[in-house]
């Protein structure tokens, strides 16, 4: 069935019109910032107006998710089909929009909607090239596929044929598998456990697929249960055996141990597209030698933070030092509720940023389980702040890590980063004001916020001790690792086991939460440049405050609500915002924001 065309703009340019005509409705509104007008002229407006395309942008959004419910199969070629036509149909009603009508949050939602089909039609290529370099392994997938499918297109089942092909699965797979175990664990290539451990995942969600449909006609059709109960379980038993042969002896795990950390580096072309999504104009080079000037500057901080300490040049020694200033067990919230407190009264008494009282009456606190403490050994947070220290059930290193890693020093600089001004606050205002615009979330956006707010409240003095600034400086060079571990992983120039002793040599880490760090990074679900993207959207920020707010064009607190009134977007686009940049209707970033 072809897909049903809508109107492009629906509500919004139709029942609207006479807006598009109004330099003051989509234009800017002058606040009253200074008496003389030249003073006024220097000053930057506050962006005020309603985007003509809320509406398009939430009607694709709904769409989509709308669509990926109903094709659910993971490298399915018909998904990959329907989303190609669905993404291109918006390219085309997208380009029926008289783009020179539109105001400036008009264009930005034009220019970042467009940007955002761009950017999925060029990721459904890249899974076409996955797919395709796991199908010699996975031969069976489209069977699979093809039952859940027709499923979903309400084709009636055929049971005997469905068993026939279940049965020659199982046989296919218990093939597979032999094939797999006859060969020595040893002798597989990087390329080779980087497809097996892909293929790997591949497989479970194809058997949960496979459940799905076995699950939807078992026990209702009586004809299905007889032609198929026992071809499906041999076949489920097969599936799980070749994934276990293909984990243990190409990628390398065996029963008990942890994943080893392989990853799945998309290369540099891979890593061009995603800058390019992010709308960054920058090379990888580019950003790596960005990192390495800015551990520079932190390099001769924590010697300075060192000396006050008594530890001469010997930052690694005061770091030691501050690991072992942690509070005693039981003590750690009333320390997280202290450090929120300080932050909350340390932005609000410098008019920073403005605190609604709700979003400060609202956050909560919970503690984590071990298990969580696992994958994630610091905090993490938003409205629910989760708080990482030592139960009575944790093995005894792992206790002292623990207390280690979340020392008062170090908690300084993330219970802001989770809570206000960070994400909490971020969560907050994003969930009021241009709703529409999560359909552009980043975590250039996302991370680089709170981790803007580290390096602001650096400049303002938050830190008052030594002590207090080598944790801050720990997590900053972390964020900056980060970006050069993240790249240069991606592009073959570094091994996981590089990136871990770098996170232990040059950044001060427990190895244990190294490695966890990144394993999280590449075995996870994290993109390829989340992690780069912490440090990299707060040096876009500083970026753009020194032009505004040290320019004296806005105020620190007009520039950070503007900034969350505006919703997630590349921050590229906030600063179009925020200036007023000329947009054209094939924009493409272009700001150089390194400093």
């Amino acid at each position: 069935m072809p897909f049903r065309r809508l109107s492009v703009l629906p509500r919004t340019l139709g029942a609207r019109p006479s807006r598009l005509l109004s330099g003051v409705v989509f234009g800017y509104s002058m606040l009253a910032f200074a008496p003389s007008a030249s003073a006024q002229a220097s000053r930057i407006a506050m962006p005020t107006g309603e985007s003509e395309l809320r509406d398009s942008v939430a009607l694709f959004t709904t769409d989509r998710a709308a669509l990926l419910r109903r094709w659910t199969v993971e490298y399915s070629p018909a998904r990959r089909e329907r989303l190609h036509a669905f993404y291109t149909d918006w390219r085309a009603r997208l380009r029926r929009v008289d783009f020179g009508r539109l105001g400036q949050e008009g264009r930005i939602d034009y220019v970042l909607l467009d940007h955002r089909l761009r950017a999925e039609l060029a990721k459904l290529e890249r899974e076409r090239t996955l797919a395709a370099d796991m199908a010699p392994r996975v031969p069976f997938a489209s069977v699979i596929t093809g039952f859940e499918e027709a499923r979903r297109r309400f084709d009636a089942v055929d049971a005997p044929a469905a068993g026939r092909a279940l049965a020659r699965l199982a046989a296919d797979a218990d093939s597979l598998t032999k094939v797999v175990r006859a060969k020595r664990a040893d002798t597989a290539t990087r390329a080779e456990r980087i497809v097996a451990l892909r293929t790997v995942s591949w497989l479970g969600d194809l058997q949960t697929t496979m459940r799905n449909w076995h699950r939807f006609y078992g026990g209702y059709d009586p004809t299905f249960t007889w032609w198929t109960a026992d071809p499906y379980r041999r076949a489920n038993e097969a599936i799980t055996k070749y994934a276990r042969a293909m984990r243990e002896e190409v990628v390398g795990q065996r029963e008990g141990m942890e994943e080893p950390i392989i990853g799945d580096p998309i290369g540099a072309q891979g890593l061009a597209e995603d800058l390019e999504a992010e709308m960054i104009a920058y090379t990888p080079a580019e950003l790596i030698a960005l990192a390495e000037r800015e551990f520079a500057w932190i390099e001769a901080e924590q010697k300075k933070a060192a000396r006050e300490m008594g530890h001469g040049d010997d930052w690694r020694a005061a770091l030691e030092a501050v690991k072992q200033a942690y509070v005693p067990p039981g003590e750690q919230p009333e320390l997280v509720r202290r450090l929120a407190r300080e932050a909350v009264a340390f932005v609000t008494e410098r008019n920073l940023v403005t605190v609604p009282p709700l979003a400060d009456e609202i956050w909560r606190m919970e503690m984590m389980s071990p298990r969580q403490q696992l994958v994630s050994p610091f905090f993490l947070g938003g409205e629910i702040i989760q708080v990482a220290y030592p139960t009575d059930s944790m093995a005894h290193d792992d206790k002292l890590m623990s207390l280690r890693g979340n020392n008062p020093h170090f908690s300084k600089a993330t219970v802001h980063h989770e809570l206000i001004p960070g994400h909490h606050l971020q969560g907050y205002m994003t969930a009021r004001y241009a709703t529409h615009r999560s359909a552009f979330n980043t975590p250039f956006w996302t991370e680089g916020w709170a981790l803007w707010w580290e390096m602001l409240l650096w400049d303002q003095g938050f830190a008052t001790t030594p002590q207090d600034r080598m944790g801050m400086l720990f997590w900053r060079s972390h964020r900056l690792a980060r970006i050069i571990f993240s790249l240069k992983v991606h592009l073959g120039e570094m091994t996981p086991q590089e990136a871990i002793d770098m996170l232990v040599d040059r950044v001060g880490h427990e190895r244990a939460n190294a490695e966890a760090e990144v394993r999280r990074s590449f075995n996870g679900s994290y993109s390829p440049l989340y992690q780069a993207a912490y440090m990299l959207g707060g040096l876009q920020l500083r970026a753009l405050h020194t032009e505004l707010v040290g320019a004296g064009r806005m105020s620190n607190q007009q520039f950070h609500d503007a900034i969350l009134r505006g919703g997630r977007v590349p921050i590229e686009m906030v600063r179009a915002r925020l200036l007023g940049t000329p947009l054209t209707r094939d924009y493409r970033a272009n700001w150089k924001f390194i400093q």
